[in-house]
């Protein structure tokens, strides 16, 4: 058994790359073979955003608080809050943030294939985030 205590994980910046305004990633657990999941808890301050990306065996948000937006390419923008339970399948191709004058947070569980969880891609457009 492990414990990871509350606050014995020190917190990071989400890279400017992969995310557009200010996000704040605290990591859960990370992949411990056999097993191939990781989870953080991922806060996205009002108007922060990922990059478009997927995963190569998919990814599940569990949003704990806030207000945000997910969309898949190619359909709308859906309006997420707490309690709310996202499932993105492997290959589809979306993007997750906070509402335009809210923040976020959520849990995201991934799994890694051949040492890799997700493929980062173009950033979300601001026209593409006020769709």
């Amino acid at each position: 058994m492990e414990i990871k205590r509350s606050g014995s994980q020190p917190s990071n910046k989400g890279p400017a790359d992969w995310f557009t305004g200010t996000v704040r990633i605290d990591p859960l657990f990370q992949v411990k073979e056999p097993a191939r999941a990781a989870g953080n808890s991922v806060t996205f301050e009002p108007g922060a955003r990922t990059a478009w990306h997927t995963h190569p065996l998919g990814q599940t948000l569990i949003v704990t608080a806030g207000c945000g937006r997910v969309q898949r390419w190619g359909g709308p923008i859906e309006e997420i809050r707490p309690g709310d339970v996202i499932w993105f399948p492997p290959g589809e191709k979306h993007w997750h943030g906070a509402a335009p004058t809210t923040a976020m947070t959520h849990i995201a569980i991934q799994e890694q294939l051949d040492g890799k969880a997700v493929d980062w891609m173009e950033k979300v457009s601001d026209e593409q985030y006020r769709a």
